[in-house]
């Protein structure tokens, strides 16, 4: 299986300390360049960037096709728009992405996206997180924004909305 991911799933990951999941779900994950850059911008300490740089299931890759790269950068930012053309290019399984304009365009080129709180719920569908709601209020905790109905949502999905 091949996957590509952009920024925000690893970061939010790693900032949390739930970034094996990634492994545990897809073996490998391919990150663009422009991904790898914008995750070490982060910081020396910051958990994503010791993630990238001591992980081998993390693999950078560069992107060849520059008239696709040119494309998108016009309205999405270099991560999002090197990781959609890197999940063209190696014709991925799956793009993890979470910013709403990279999904579209990801979707609108073939592509299969999945995002940071469906990485969550497939977690624990397959058993490797006991429940959703501490990593959302986790992923809360540390900046990520989420409409309270998509959280509801979340735990009614989790079979989780029973509980506080």
């Amino acid at each position: 299986m091949i996957i590509v991911s952009d920024t925000s799933p690893i970061s939010n990951l790693a900032a949390i300390g739930q970034l094996h999941l990634l492994q545990q779900l897809y073996g490998t994950v391919m990150i663009p360049v422009a991904v790898y850059q914008e995750i070490l911008n982060s910081g020396a300490t910051d958990p994503a960037t010791l993630a990238v740089k001591n992980l081998d299931w993390i693999q950078v890759k560069s992107v060849s096709n520059l008239s696709w790269l040119k494309t998108f950068q016009s309205n999405l930012d270099p991560g999002e728009a090197e990781a959609i053309v890197l999940a063209m290019e190696l014709n991925a399984d799956r793009l993890i992405v979470d910013e709403r304009r990279g999904r579209q365009k990801a979707i609108q080129s073939g592509i299969k996206v999945i995002g940071l709180l469906g990485i969550l719920l497939a977690s624990k569908k397959q058993g490797l997180i006991a429940e959703v709601k501490p990593l959302l209020d986790a992923l809360i905790v540390h900046g990520f924004w989420i409409r309270n109905e998509l959280y509801a949502e979340l735990l009614k999905l989790s079979e989780e909305c029973d509980r506080d």
